[in-house]
């Protein structure tokens, strides 16, 4: 999963840098929408394993 995360944001860069190259406004934010759409997911998961980990020291 965090591979997906990580490939949607470098997904995002490129497009985000042609479209920039290309002076292509709606695929350069499209590239910032799929980075950021990845980083937040990296964000959540990082969580949610945090959250787990708290949850099983309680368990112990």
């Amino acid at each position: 999963m965090a591979d997906e995360n990580k490939f949607e944001q470098a997904k995002g860069n490129v497009k985000e840098t042609v479209g920039n190259v290309t002076d292509n406004k709606e695929l350069e934010n499209e590239g910032k929408e799929d980075k950021t759409s990845g980083k937040a997911k990296e964000f959540v998961e990082n969580a949610k394993d945090k959250a787990n980990e708290v949850i099983d020291k309680f368990k112990k």
